[in-house]
C-alpha cells in the first residue's frame, strides 16, 4: 500500500496554521530555530520511520520479546532504528543545548514523533520513557544525580522508566509496600517487587535508571508517606564507567495484546542486601516528583493514540480509494464497472467519523504539547501561570479523549478495509490492538474521570474550569465572524452552558450526598467534558479554515479546507448532541450502575 504514515498537510496545517508554531522563534530560547530546521527535524523523523522502523513494524509486533531466565532479547533490528533516533537528537529534541538536547519546541518534537510512532509503534517508548525520566531528574534532582544519570541518558548510553505499579495495589499507590531504609553513606537500600515496567529490561543500552517509588522506614501510610528514589541496573564508577550488579532482578515478560515491541516487566529489587537508591529531592515528596514524569508521560499516550488513530485513517482513506468493489444502489446495470469503495456512502461516513476523531485528538494533544512549553517560555509570568492552570486542568482529557476515540477510529478503520482488515496483512489491526492499551495506562479511563471530577474541577476555587471556559467563549466570539460557523457556534454556546449546568449539580451532588453515587457516573462526565473540548479545537480549525477559503487559495488546498469544515460539521451533527444523554445522567445522579449488586452479575 501506498499510504502516507501521517497526513504532511496536516501537519503543517495544525503547526503553522492553527497553533502558529513559527512565532515560537520570537521567544528567546528558540532563536537559534526557524520554520525551515522545524521542518528539518520532522523531516529527518519521517526519513528515518520509513528507513528503520516501517520495513520491521510488523516484525516488531509478531515476534515479542524473550527471556531465557538471565536475558531478555528483542528482534536485533530495533538497536539500530532506536540508535538512528537517538543519533539524530531526537530522543532529546526539546532539551537543552548544554544537555545534548536540540532545544526545539516540544510541539514540533511531538510532531516529529508521530512519523516515529505512526511506524515503529511502541518501539519509540524505550526513547520516550528515556526522555520523561531525564526530564523529571532534571526538574527535580540535585546537580549530582543530573551529571551521574541524566547525561548518559541523554546521550543515549543509558535509558530510563518508572516503576510504581506493584502486584498488591495496582493503581492504588498509597498502598505501595516497596521498602526504602537509609543507609549510613545518604543512600538508601531498596527492596520490594513492581510489575508492568515498561521497559523494564532489554539489551538496547549499557544500563537501565529506574525511578522507584517507595516507603522510607517509619513513613506515614498512603500517598503522603512515599519517596522517590534513582535505582539503576548496575552501579555506575566515579569515573562513569559501570560497577556492580545493583540487585534488580528480572522475575519475567508480560505478553500483551498489543504493543509488543516494549518490554513489560515484573522486576524485583534488592532481594539480598537491597538495591542501592538514590534520593530524588525530599523524603516523602515522591509522588509529587513523579506526577512531573506521569504527567508528562500522559501527554505522550494520549499523542500516541492520536497518531495510531491518524495513522489507521490515512491507511483505510487510500485503501478505500483504491479498492474496486460494488455498485452504487443507483446503478442497476450489472455490467457497469465496479467502484472505488470510497463512492459508497457508508464507507465515506467511516472515513468521515475517523477523520473528526484523529483529527480532532491531533489538535487537542499539539494544544498539550504548546501548553506544555508556554509554561515554560511564554513572554510574560502571567501567560506563563495561564498555561500552566490550563494544562494541569486539561491533562486527564488530553490522555484520555485521544486514548477512547482513537480506538474507536482504528475500530473503524478495520471495518473499512473488511476482510482485509482483520488480518494482519495490513496493519490496522496491529494499530487498534497497539491503541487499545493507551485507555489503560498512565490512569486508566475512571482515574483519570475522578482525577478531572474531585480534583481539577474543584481546585484553587474552579481556576483550571474557569480559564477552559474562558479560552472556549473566545473561540465562540471569533465564530460570530463568519456566517458558516453560525450553526456550529452557537452549538457549543449551548454545549457549554449545559456543561456548567451539570458541573453545578455534580459538585452538588458530591458535596452534599452520597458521593459514591455522586461520582458512579464520572467517565460520562470525563466524555462529557472531552467531547466540548474537541468540539472547540473543531471550530478553531473551521475558523482557519473558512479564513483561508476567503482567500481563495489553489485546488489541492481548497479541497483540504472544505475537507476541514466537513468534519467539523460531522463533529457537530454526529457526535457533539450525544452531551444530552451524558448531561441527563449526570444531573440526575442516575443509580443504574450504582444500585447493581455484587451478587446480581
Amino acid at each position: 500500500m501506498s499510504a502516507t504514515l501521517m497526513n504532511e498537510r496536516d501537519l503543517e496545517f495544525m503547526l503553522y496554521e492553527l497553533f502558529d508554531s513559527e512565532s515560537l522563534i520570537k521567544r528567546a530560547r528558540y532563536q537559534d530555530h526557524d520554520r525551515q530546521t522545524f521542518n528539518e527535524v520532522i523531516n529527518t523523523a519521517k526519513a528515518i520511520a520509513e528507513k528503520h522502523f516501517l520495513p520491521i513494524r510488523q516484525k516488531l509486533d509478531t515476534h515479542q520479546p524473550t527471556f531465557d531466565g538471565k536475558n531478555v532479547s528483542l528482534i536485533p533490528e530495533l538497536k539500530p532504528a532506536i540508535e538512528a533516533v537517538i543519533a539524530s537528537g531526537i530522543s532529546s529534541a526539546s532539551a537543552d543545548f548544554a544537555s545534548n538536547g536540540m532545544q526545539l519546541p516540544p510541539i514540533i518534537a511531538s510532531a516529529a514523533n508521530t512519523y516515529l510512532t505512526a511506524a515503529g509503534g511502541v518501539g519509540l517508548g524505550y526513547n520516550m520513557l528515556t526522555t520523561a525520566n531525564a526530564n523529571l531528574l532534571q526538574a527535580h534532582g540535585s546537580k549530582a544525580l543530573i551529571e551521574k544519570w541524566v547525561k548518559p541518558m541523554r546521550s543515549g548510553r543509558f535509558m530510563g522508566t518508572m516503576a510504581m505499579t506493584e502486584p498488591g495495589s495496582g493503581s492504588g499507590l498509597g498502598d505501595l509496600i516497596t521498602k526504602a531504609v537509609k543507609s549510613a553513606d545518604d543512600t538508601y537500600r531498596i527492596s520490594g517487587n513492581k510489575i508492568y515496567i515498561s521497559g523494564g529490561d532489554h539489551d538496547l543500552s549499557e544500563n537501565i535508571v529506574h525511578l522507584v517509588l517507595a516507603r522510607v522506614k517509619g513513613a506515614v501510610k498512603g500517598i503522603k508517606g512515599i519517596s522517590l528514589f534513582v535505582v539503576p541496573k548496575f552501579l555506575v564508577n566515579p569515573d562513569g564507567t559501570l560497577g556492580e550488579d545493583n540487585e534488580v532482578a528480572l522475575a519475567g515478560l508480560f505478553h500483551k495484546m498489543g504493543g509488543r515491541a516494549h518490554t513489560s516487566t515484573a522486576l524485583s529489587f534488592g532481594e539480598k542486601n537491597g538495591s542501592v537508591g538514590y534520593l530524588v529531592g525530599e523524603e516523602n515528596q515522591g509522588l509529587k516528583y513523579m506526577f512531573h514524569m506521569m504527567n508528562e508521560a500522559r501527554i505522550m499516550v494520549g499523542t500516541s493514540a492520536a497518531t495510531l488513530a491518524v495513522a489507521g485513517y490515512q491507511y483505510s482513506l487510500d485503501y478505500a480509494k483504491n479498492r474496486p468493489q460494488g455498485r452504487l444502489p443507483s446503478c442497476k446495470d450489472p455490467l457497469s464497472p465496479m467502484v472505488n469503495i470510497i463512492e459508497h456512502a457508508d464507507v465515506r461516513r467511516m472515513l468521515l467519523a475517523q477523520k473528526a476523531y484523529a483529527e480532532g485528538a491531533l489538535a487537542l494533544v499539539l494544544y498539550g504539547s504548546q501548553l506544555s512549553d508556554d509554561e515554560k517560555t511564554a513572554p510574560t509570568i502571567e501567560a506563563q501561570q495561564d498555561a500552566q492552570v490550563l494544562l494541569d486542568f486539561l491533562t486527564p482529557i488530553i490522555k484520555t479523549w485521544p486514548s477512547e476515540y482513537g480506538t474507536k477510529a482504528n475500530d473503524l478503520a478495520i471495518q473499512v478495509l473488511g476482510g482485509h482488515g482483520y488480518i494482519n496483512e495490513h496493519p490496522v489491526e496491529l494499530f487498534y490492538r497497539d491503541n487499545r492499551l493507551n485507555a489503560i495506562h498512565e490512569g486508566t479511563t475512571g482515574i483519570q474521570s475522578l482525577d478531572l471530577l474531585t480534583r481539577k474541577v474543584p481546585m484553587n476555587k474552579m481556576a483550571g474550569y474557569t480559564a477552559t471556559l474562558a479560552e472556549i467563549y473566545k473561540t465562540i466570539e471569533q465564530a460570530k465572524s463568519y456566517k458558516n460557523l453560525a450553526e456550529f457556534s452557537s452549538q457549543l454556546s449551548a454545549a457549554v452552558e449545559t456543561l456548567k449546568q451539570t458541573t453545578q449539580v455534580v459538585l452538588g451532588a458530591m458535596s452534599t450526598g452520597n458521593i459514591d453515587l455522586a461520582l458512579a457516573n464520572s467517565v460520562k462526565y470525563l466524555e462529557f467534558f472531552g467531547q466540548v473540548i474537541v468540539a472547540w479545537l473543531w471550530l478553531k480549525q473551521g475558523i482557519v479554515a473558512s479564513e483561508a477559503l476567503s482567500k481563495k487559495p489553489h485546488q489541492s488546498d481548497e479541497h483540504f479546507y472544505h475537507g476541514k469544515l466537513q468534519a467539523l460539521q460531522y463533529f457537530y451533527r454526529f457526535e457533539l448532541p450525544k452531551i444530552a444523554l451524558w448531561s441527563s445522567i449526570l444531573a440526575n445522579s442516575d443509580s443504574t450502575t450504582y444500585d447493581m449488586k455484587v451478587d446480581w452479575f
